[in-house]
């Protein structure tokens, strides 16, 4: 890719499948620095590095479908897994963070926020997160069962605070992560989305208190047990973690790109080190449900036990 800027100007905004003797174009001196700045999606049908994503050409229409229903959300995520291998975690959850408060102001999350309104819940008795302290473990279970654990403010703050605790912990127990209920965590807390005044301000906070940095930190001594639904937060938050074990009936997804986001949990950091980049970008590119099984064999969780 020698004429960067022609590039740049040709393919900016589209979805290029990559064949197998077409890379010979991609390939040159400058590709990755010009890959790393071009907002379009590649796509191919056999492994390739230039690949953002790789599926069977069976699947290309549907993914070309949600490709254009959200694609300032789609290239976004993409550009943010192309140079995620080079970053360390805090410089991940920085540009994540970064990505996510651009988008909230972009035209794709008010379209879905215009569709869908959001309620406001009765004040909730009882904390989101509990702590229980044994001689030889601590175990956090998120506890808002009523609404599948949906991974509110309260409960971000309540995770963070109790990760500090676990981190301060001098005999440096294992800690065991789960969630009451019929889910682990159905993900971010619809209710609340967009309800920050500033998305400035909201980027910061989500750099102060950042329960994905606290579970990077604490990986070595982390273990997750995953059940029912596990979306969003509630599966970019435990991809931190050093073991995995989900139940037969958990499902998996990562469904931000449908709102006009991207991963804001940490996910764009913690999944591809587990799966890869191409495969997270086709999980949240099509916002697909994955099983346990499935997970197993891609490496997303370590273990199925019933």
């Amino acid at each position: 890719m020698h004429t960067a800027g022609l590039a740049h100007e040709q393919l900016s905004g589209s979805m290029v499948i990559v064949e197998p003797d077409g890379a010979a174009f991609l390939d040159g001196p400058d590709t990755d620095n010009a890959l790393a700045s071009l907002p379009a999606l590649f796509v191919s049908h056999t492994p390739s590095r230039f690949a953002d994503v790789v599926v069977p050409p069976t699947d290309l229409d549907a993914l070309h479908e949600a490709f254009e229903r959200t694609p300032l959300a789609a290239m976004t995520l993409v550009l943010l897994l192309r140079g995620g291998e080079s970053r360390t975690t805090e410089q991940g959850l920085m540009v994540e963070s970064l990505a996510y408060s651009m988008l909230q102001g972009g035209p794709e999350f008010a379209a879905w926020r215009r569709a869908h309104r959001t309620g406001n819940r009765l004040a909730e008795i009882g904390p989101a997160v509990q702590i229980e302290t044994a001689v030889d473990t601590i175990t956090l279970t998120l506890s808002r069962p009523h609404v599948h654990n949906a991974f509110s403010r309260r409960m971000r703050d309540e995770l963070n605070e109790a990760l500090i605790t676990t981190l301060a912990d001098a005999e440096a127990r294992p800690v065991l992560l789960r969630g009451s209920g019929s889910s682990f965590c159905s993900g971010g807390d619809l209710d609340e989305f967009g309800s920050f005044a500033s998305n400035a301000e909201a980027h910061l906070v989500r750099l102060t208190r950042s329960p994905a940095r606290l579970m990077a930190t604490l990986a070595s001594r982390v273990s997750v047990h995953l059940h029912g639904a596990c979306m969003g937060a509630g599966i970019e938050l435990p991809a931190y973690a050093h073991r995995i074990v989900a139940a037969p009936d958990a499902v998996i997804s990562l469904p931000e790109i449908g709102l006009g986001l991207v991963p804001g949990a940490g996910g764009t950091v913690s999944i591809p080190r587990r799966i890869g980049r191409q495969r997270t970008a086709w999980l949240g590119l099509t916002g697909a449900r994955i099983d346990a099984s499935t997970a197993l064999d891609w490496g997303l969780v370590d273990e199925v036990v019933a």
